[in-house]
């Protein structure tokens, strides 16, 4: 059994179904994980023109299903890795498998404003890497303070004209050494003790942001093409507190140079494991890892 159905569930999937493990993919309701939410992949090898994020979920679901695999569209629930074979329920029943592959990937966390929901994929994104390019020649908006928001601005001065960092504290969370970076670069500007109280935009795309001072309460507007979120991302791994090892953020643990969990037979793939690389062709790697650990423990533990 797969729980997820990101890249990395999926392809778990498609490597599980080829090999003939009569995978189930419990996807959950909001299948896809967050690509579902990208307009436009750019960077996934085999697609010179781009592919939108939903076309190629549904392109890697069709291959799993090709292979034989079965994808249910529901939440798990509950999980019972105390014996074997393994339990995982859902709202409507309950399934057994003798592996389970973890695939339940993360979350970015958002600023929770009703605007920036409005311009998702229009100039507002959680990823540098994913979208950066789209915004060349414009004046662009990072908002955090931590190693993420300085690795995004680094990153987008190489497309835009100008990267400003708004931070809500009068000082950076971030590491010495990335401030430095950051500090060092001249496209990048820092707005400190400010937050965003709206994002402003036209029917098409962001035009703006509507700053607010966290100390005095003065508001300013800030012209840019574009606004990334970088306040950290959160791992969907809830269900599995307090039974697999995790670190202090939620991130699985994984043994060294494989996917195996501390429960001998569960494995862990994808953005739920993984909290440095993020991206979807890693996901898919980690996932072809997994489903290939799987097999080789199911024909050990025969």
């Amino acid at each position: 059994m797969i729980v997820g159905s990101g890249p990395a569930g999926y392809t778990a999937a498609i490597y599980a179904a080829r090999a003939e493990l009569a995978p189930l993919v419990v996807g959950g309701a909001a299948f896809g994980g967050q690509l579902m939410i990208t307009t436009e992949v750019e960077n996934y090898p085999g697609f010179p023109e781009g592919v939108p994020g939903p076309e190629l979920m549904e392109r890697l679901q069709k291959q799993a299903e090709r292979f034989g695999a079965r994808v249910l569209f529901e939440d798990a629930t509950a999980i019972d890795f105390s014996r074997r074979p393994f339990g995982v329920e859902t709202d409507s029943r309950r399934f057994e498998a003798e592996s389970v592959i973890v695939a339940t990937g993360a979350s970015a966390r958002w600023l929770g404003l009703e605007s920036e929901a409005k311009y998702l994929n229009r100039g507002v994104s959680a990823c540098a890497t994913c979208d950066g390019a789209l915004y060349r020649g414009k004046a662009i908006a990072v908002v955090g303070g931590g190693d993420t928001a300085m690795e995004e601005a680094l990153f987008l001065t190489r497309f835009a004209t100008v990267v400003h960092v708004i931070h809500r504290r009068d000082e950076l969370r971030a590491s010495r050494i990335m401030q430095e970076r950051a500090r060092r670069n001249e496209k990048i500007r820092f707005v400190f003790d400010t937050e965003i109280a709206e994002v402003l935009g036209d029917e098409q795309a962001v035009t703006g942001l509507a700053l607010r001072n966290v100390r005095s309460g003065e508001t300013s507007r800030l012209d840019v093409g574009a606004v990334f979120v970088a306040i950290g991302h959160q791992p969907n791994t809830q269900l599995f507190h307090g039974i697999l090892d995790m670190d202090a953020a939620g991130y699985l643990r994984v043994q060294s140079g494989s996917s195996r969990t501390n429960i001998p037979g569960v494995f862990a793939c994808g953005d739920a494991m993984d909290p440095h690389y993020r991206q979807a062709v890693t996901a898919a790697g980690t996932g072809c890892m997994a489903a290939l650990d799987a097999e080789r423990w199911l024909a050990a533990n025969e």
